[in-house]
């Protein structure tokens, strides 16, 4: 208790700043309204600090909980920022003119409130060691962003967005949950490293295999991958950007999370004594067949978009696809170098995605109609680069990253899952991944043309920046991080590495049934002692 009370300080410190906010954010004062997203500003560098000195753990991810605590920490300050002016505008405004406060029509307390509910939960993702626990982090991760997006804006279509999203969440998390039940029935545990343990020893079984196929296609919703994405464009383009951007983030990062941890308990068995691991057969096959339709699903769709969006929400789906290509990959030979670790890959590469998708919302965020809606067609950011510079370029940057360009973040992180899928000899799939990257670059560069080489002047219906001046400085960091994360690549890196670190379990580590002569034996002891 003592250990996982150790590794528990960050989720404390955002419970803290929850129970905080939603005070705050009622308050008639508005001073104290206003700053309330410094509370989860405050909790949340307190829990990068207390991530940062975490001990390691028992199991079979031992060192993980750092690396992804601070990540989560990282990438939920970008945005946080982001986040600014998303509620209660409308009420702000009648408040400036004169009107008395109703805290009966605000909703910024339970709007962050939600914000740091689900990212608790995203830390508790990280810290889980038993199903149990697992099924109850996912359901805290996802269960407020349906809220969130709900709420996120005045109109219709939040609320459109928020069922689809409500209903095909309750889907994902029935089937997991089922597919939990089943590696509980097949094991008789739900602590995962004693999942391991019994499939090291026993071999995983029809009902465990059933099982743990049933999990990944559940858990294949958070993170958006073929056969459970349709609700990803409908509810990208429903929510407010910084929303959207938060949805892109999340819960893709508790599924691949979670993901690591069911997979751990089947191993990737061959990975210790030759060149790379390879999951149980079915599992494998599963997987392959996800990550190719994944990637191909995403990226053609997304080039029959004209909503900056949808093509957003078709290129999560497709960087999911890339990400399971670290997953099939797995850790690689123990001790091993970076380049053939999938694992420590898929780590890294949720870093540097968060990163870069958070900046090309940022953009989306900062520019709105005189209606207020929020810039979302291809059209609104035509010579983006000449009317306002700054976005712009923040543009231009991100989506050069998303693209993988050279010397950007973007890039090193898909050299991770390239080399790692090569070490493993995934090449058919490698492959699969270096078509889809180049049928990317058709839409990325698409984007990009519009913002740097469109004229503003075509541009149909005029858009203007938003006053919300920290959804800018979102982007410009996120920018930033994209231009000069590089330089400190090789501490990321080794992060990565470190937090990818598998300890497969020992099948003797149960003790084995006793032979005929060895009970006859040890009932005669038991009678001696009696005597």
């Amino acid at each position: 208790m003592t250990e996982k009370l150790a590794i528990l300080w960050p989720e404390i410190f955002l419970f803290i700043a929850t129970c905080l906010v939603m005070i705050t954010g009622q308050w008639p004062s508005r001073a104290i309204r206003q700053f309330t997203p410094w509370i989860c500003a405050v909790a949340l560098f307190a829990a990068f600090f207390a991530a940062l000195i975490s001990p390691t753990t028992s199991g079979m991810f031992p060192a993980i909980v750092p690396y992804a605590k601070m990540l989560i920490a990282g990438v939920g300050m970008l945005i946080l920022l982001l986040l600014s002016g998303t509620v209660d505008r409308e009420l702000e405004a009648e408040v400036d003119a004169g009107k008395p406060f109703s805290s009966l029509r605000s909703n910024r307390g339970e709007f962050y409130a939600f914000f740091m509910f689900s990212l608790t939960g995203l830390m508790l993702t990280a810290s889980a060691d038993d199903l149990i626990w697992l099924f109850l982090a996912l359901e805290l991760t996802s269960l407020p962003t349906y809220i969130m997006v709900a709420i996120s804006t005045e109109r219709k279509k939040s609320l459109e967005a928020a069922v689809k999203y409500f209903f095909l969440g309750a889907l994902g998390a029935a089937i997991f949950l089922y597919g939990f039940a089943l590696i509980y029935g097949a094991t008789g545990s739900t602590n995962l490293s004693e999942i391991a343990t019994v499939f090291a020893t026993d071999g995983v079984s029809t009902l465990g295999m059933i099982g743990l196929l049933i999990a990944i296609i559940g858990i294949s919703f958070k993170i958006a991958a073929v056969p459970m994405h349709f609700y990803t464009p409908d509810v990208y383009q429903g929510a407010a950007s910084p929303v959207a951007a938060m949805l892109a983030f999340v819960p893709k990062t508790a599924g691949f999370l979670a993901l690591m941890f069911i997979l751990g308990t089947a191993g990737w068995n061959d990975g210790f004594a030759g060149s790379g691991g390879h999951l149980p057969v079915a599992i494998e096959a599963t997987l392959w067949i996800m990550a190719a339709l994944t990637m191909t699903v995403g990226n053609v769709l997304a080039l029959l978009q004209t909503s900056i969006k949808r093509i957003l929400a078709y290129s999560s789906i497709a960087h999911s696809g890339y990400m399971l290509v670290g997953l099939i990959a797995g850790p690689g030979i123990i001790g091993g170098p970076f380049y053939q670790n999938g694992l420590a890959a898929v780590l890294f590469y949720l870093l540097t995605y968060g990163v870069m998708t958070v900046g090309v919302f940022a953009v989306l965020a900062s520019l709105e109609h005189r209606n207020g809606d929020e810039a979302d067609d291809m059209d609104d950011i035509r010579g983006l680069c000449k009317s306002h510079p700054v976005l712009g370029w923040t543009l231009v940057i991100c989506t050069f990253s998303m693209l993988g360009f050279p010397p950007l973040i973007g890039f090193l992180g898909k050299v991770g899952l390239f080399t790692s899928g090569m070490a493993a000899g995934q090449y058919a799939l490698i492959v699969i991944l270096g078509i889809n990257s180049a049928i990317a670059a058709c839409y990325y560069l698409r984007m990009i043309a519009a913002a740097y080489i469109d004229d503003p002047g075509k541009i149909s219906s005029p858009v203007f920046l938003a006053p919300f001046p920290m959804r800018r400085v979102a982007g410009v960091l996120s920018a930033f991080c994209v231009l000069f994360l590089l330089v400190f690549a090789q501490p990321l890196v080794n992060g990565a590495y470190h937090a990818a670190k598998y300890v497969p379990a020992a099948a003797d580590e149960i003790e084995e049934p006793y032979a005929d002569d060895q009970i006859i034996q040890k009932t005669q002891e038991e009678i001696a002692l009696i005597d």
